[in-house]
């Protein structure tokens, strides 16, 4: 049968808890009772085709702790006068709270509560807003409202996390706790103590005014004459300068250089050829910030090398975004077709939206890969790109270079996509 059971009643009662209505009025004060339950209940063919199960739902009914159940006569041609159950209803919050055996965790809400309330009321509001995530948190909350009370104390402190000087708080709490941290901060500190601009849990820092972990940037000159200016110590025997400088040296360099070749892959960065007035940096994927503020890099030639696949073209147009004039290098049609489909490998995730920042060529070969006009996934890693291909376009382009003054004769491409 259809009927309203036992089990369907006190199921309803827990879905108020487990979706926080109960536990938000917990926090608040809210009337939420007395509450209907929906009851379905016996039609007049059912009760007469099914009298006995009839009877029996209705006692059963009538015996579920805590709900109160109103009773109605039923008139039948047949079976004459019967009370039946007609409505159910939850009278009290503590009714409530006892059908759905959460009178302790009340008890602890009302405590997170009340000590907010007594030390940073203008949290209440979150408890209430978010009172299951509250009770998550209950053993990590109190720790939680003394980094709120010291970032009101000091705000924006230009330390590192490692630095808070909270009793009983360490820097992998806060870093644990960035998420609810930020919205908590949100509530508490004046809108001057915040940088809007910042979003995110990986800009907490940012956000907050804490120091940030330096960002660092791997590079290698690949021509001995430049090495001896690099800020640094001498290169490795045997090879070119292999350095990680902070972002900040990185920016700083004033190297006489006229290009600058950004490559994804380790061992493709470690066996670049040497090319006289030029370095190569180790871009590592996406994340291209550290790269794209040196100023410097505005004056010299960019070439960037990714695997020939939709993200490295979507990398691509992220260094774009901070060096317009970035040229791509061995990311082509050609270079994909000129190696055999046995050396090819598959994307697993493509990028299926569309993306900004490249030339018309770039965008139609990117498209061609995102429909999977070679083939679902397929994909050239660049490490698979033979060697002899890279040294001749390496020359290609230091014999341009040396028909024309550096950075004169590459001009800016327009990198609107169709």
């Amino acid at each position: 049968m259809s009927w309203t059971s036992p089990d369907d009643l006190n199921a309803q009662i827990a879905q108020l808890w487990e979706r926080g209505t109960i536990p938000s009025a917990v926090v608040t004060g809210e009337v939420l009772f007395p509450k209907r339950l929906r009851l379905k209940v016996p039609s007049s063919a059912e009760l007469a085709a099914n009298f006995a199960a009839a009877r029996a739902w209705a006692s059963a009914l009538t015996s579920v702790p805590h709900v109160r159940i109103e009773r109605r006569t039923l008139q039948h041609r047949v079976l004459g006068a019967n009370e039946l159950p007609s409505e159910a209803w939850i009278d009290t919050l503590d009714e409530a709270l006892a059908a759905c055996r959460r009178a302790t965790d009340a008890e602890q809400l009302r405590r997170l509560r009340d000590e907010t309330a007594a030390r940073l009321p203008a949290l209440v509001s979150w408890i209430a807003r978010y009172p299951l995530r509250a009770l998550d948190l209950e053993n990590d909350w109190s720790r939680l409202l003394s980094v709120c009370e010291w970032m009101l104390a000091n705000p924006r402190p230009g330390i590192y996390l490692r630095q808070v000087d909270v009793p009983g708080v360490h820097s992998k709490f806060i870093q644990a706790h960035r998420g609810t941290l930020a919205a908590l901060l949100d509530l508490v500190l004046a809108p001057a103590a915040i940088d809007a601009s910042a979003t995110g849990v990986s800009n907490f820092e940012r956000r907050y005014g804490f120091r940030s972990k330096p960002a660092f940037v791997r590079v290698r000159v690949l021509d001995p004459a430049v090495t001896p200016l690099l800020p640094t110590s001498p290169p490795l025997a045997g090879g070119a300068a292999d350095l990680t400088l902070d972002a900040d040296t990185f920016a700083a360099l004033d190297l006489p250089v006229t290009h600058v070749f950004v490559t994804e892959n380790e061992t493709n960065f470690l066996s670049f050829p040497s090319v006289p007035g030029s370095l190569v940096v180790f871009g590592a994927g996406y994340g291209m910030e550290a790269i794209g503020a040196a100023p410097w890099l505005a004056r010299v030639v960019v070439h960037y090398w990714g695997d020939i696949d939709t993200h490295g073209f979507a990398i691509l147009a992220q260094l774009r975004a901070h060096l317009p004039h970035a040229r791509s290098m061995l990311m082509d049609e050609a270079t994909l077709l000129a190696h055999p489909r046995d050396v090819w490998s598959i994307e697993a995730t493509p990028v299926t939206h569309l993306i900004t920042g490249l030339t018309a060529d770039e965008h139609a070969f990117f498209r061609r890969l995102q429909r999977g006009d070679y083939g679902a996934g397929a994909r050239l890693e660049q490490e698979r790109v033979g060697f002899e291909r890279v040294e001749r376009a390496l020359r290609s382009i230091h014999a341009l270079s040396c028909t024309a003054r550096a950075g004169t004769e590459w001009g800016r491409p327009d990198h609107s996509s169709p």
